[in-house]
């Protein structure tokens, strides 16, 4: 069995590994090491999620005076905001976790050229590269303006 046949959960990263252009793209380490960045990111999110909900259901609004319990809904309000963008980023990461099942992980969806890997380091759910994504914020600003 190749290194390519090995299935991405079972390959171990060596400590430290980070990918470099010195690899061939997405090869199955730089896979693995995305996907296992992506799958940590996802987890904590949803564990910051089960601590949100334990927070918001152990706080009570039965405070006697209208200010706490303003302060409270505030408060509130703000955490559930902050989460509901947080269920947004799970699925652009469930949505690059899928990419990288169907081998397109890396590559611009709009050119198909591939993301640069300093990119794809700092930004995982990545589909566009730079250029593509400028391209895309310009063309959505000039519609915002019609």
């Amino acid at each position: 069995m190749t290194s390519s046949e090995i299935p991405l959960n079972q390959i171990k990263l060596p400590d430290n590994y980070k990918p470099s252009e010195d690899e061939e793209f997405m090869n199955p380490m730089q896979l693995a090491y995305f996907r296992k960045k992506l799958l940590d990111w996802k987890n904590e999110l949803l564990s910051g999620a089960s601590d949100t909900i334990l927070g918001l259901s152990e706080e009570t609004l039965q405070k006697p005076d209208a200010a706490d319990r303003a302060q409270l809904e505030a408060d509130a309000s703000i955490v559930l905001r902050a989460r509901d963008r947080e269920r947004k980023l799970i699925s652009k990461i469930e949505a690059a976790l899928r990419r990288i099942e169907d081998g397109s992980y890396g590559y611009c969806q709009d050119t198909d050229e591939p993301i640069n890997l300093k990119r794809l380091e700092a930004r995982p759910i990545a589909s566009l590269s730079l250029d593509a994504q400028e391209k895309h914020e310009r063309m959505e600003k000039v519609h915002r303006e019609d």
